[in-house]
């Protein structure tokens, strides 16, 4: 692998200039963004992955890009009101709501649900937008008020339903609470609550329920020393990096935030880059380059500067010719059996993945290795 001091600087910007002009390829004139365009069960838009693709294109000051899947992301969520108010009802009430009555996770370029069979009640990404709306103003200044009505009821299912079992990133488990859905949940209301346009009391009550969710967290961690995979569990899991950067759920060097990188680092890191989970079959299990660029951001947020480096050097060597980025390699497998079965279902690695794109984006700026004013005169 590529030391900190061989990284090529113009090999660097190239495919940051690349990784740009991808996403903007793979963005439909409606704001949403294509998870991958070349493989066919990932040709929607997530709100997770397009929260983290927004913000990446925002840094890299695309900010009508940015605006655009944030204005996507209002209208799916305002064209459900109604839905929105019913389920909010039925909580109130305690009534029983099935899995299938939630909102999607995944939406055609147009707004519409997949109408295909898919775990579709993930929370996380109605928090992550609003937490990716909140940099986004905070960097630029912009105007979003025209986005506030989408925000707001998206902030007030994140509020009702936080403490509700889901499926998480990876599409799994829909039976527990998993952490690095509720740091993006606290994410979002906790930048919610900070936005004027919304009326003082429902702020407040955004910033209590934040609050209640970051120490719902951190009392379990604190039982178990380290961030769980979900509430009552003891294992790790290569997403819950994001649960301190960026989603500020506990400080990058809290002693639980470290405690639980060191298990991420120990279990989950061995070729260079960063697995899943410890079981991890999917494509038999390789190593996923967004997951690098997360700990790489761990890395440089705390000072390991060389670490980060690191982990950027490796996913920009994972390039394909083209300069493209896959979901995850096959150098390093976790269950290699388990790879071909994958491949005959659904075809060769997701290739391009936007979110692989986007996390390159934030870690090269975030190391300061490409500059914004470098980007912005791409179209």
């Amino acid at each position: 692998m590529t030391e900190p001091s061989e990284l090529d600087r113009e090999q660097l910007l190239g495919l940051a200039r690349h990784s740009v002009k991808r996403i903007r390829a793979s963005q439909d004139t409606g704001g949403a963004y294509l998870a991958s365009p070349n493989f066919p069960v990932y040709r929607f838009s997530w709100l997770r992955d397009g929260a983290f693709i927004a913000d990446a294109m925002s840094r890299a000051g695309k900010v009508a890009s940015a605006e655009a899947f944030f204005g996507w992301c209002a209208d799916v969520v305002v064209a459900r009101r109604d839905r929105i108010a019913s389920l909010l009802a039925r909580r109130a009430r305690d009534e029983p709501i099935e899995t299938a009555e939630f909102l999607h996770t995944r939406y055609t370029v147009d707004g519409r649900e997949s109408g295909e069979d898919w775990t579709d009640f993930q929370l996380d990404g109605y928090g992550a937008w609003l937490w990716a709306l909140g940099l986004h103003r905070r960097r630029h200044g912009l105007d979003v008020g025209r986005l506030m009505p989408g925000a707001e009821l998206s902030a007030r299912y994140v509020e009702a339903f936080w403490d509700h079992p889901s499926y998480d990133w990876w599409e799994e488990h829909p039976d527990h609470r998993h952490t690095s859905t509720l740091a993006a949940l606290y994410a979002g209301l906790d930048a919610a609550s900070e936005w004027p346009e919304l009326e003082s009391d429902r702020r407040q009550s955004f910033a209590q329920t934040a609050a209640i969710i970051r120490e719902t967290v951190l009392a379990e961690a604190r039982r178990i020393g380290h961030l769980p995979k979900w509430l009552g569990g003891l294992r790790v899991d290569a997403s819950l990096t994001a649960a301190g950067i960026p989603f500020g759920l506990v400080r990058a060097d809290h002693p639980l935030m470290l405690a639980t990188i060191a298990m991420i680092e120990a279990g989950l890191v061995h070729g260079g880059g960063v697995h899943r989970y410890a079981d991890d079959t999917y494509y038999g299990g390789g190593e996923w380059l967004l997951l690098a660029a997360f700990l790489g951001w761990h890395y440089a947020r705390i000072g390991r500067t060389a670490d980060a480096r690191r982990q950027l050097a490796w996913v920009a060597s994972h390039a394909t010719p083209d300069g493209d980025l896959p979901e995850q390699t096959s150098e390093c497998l976790l269950t290699p059996a388990a790879r071909q079965a994958w491949i005959d279902r659904w075809g060769p690695v997701a290739t391009p993945l936007l979110w692989s794109h986007a996390m390159f984006l934030t870690l090269a700026l975030e190391l300061e290795v490409v500059k914004p004013a470098e980007l912005r005169d791409l179209p």
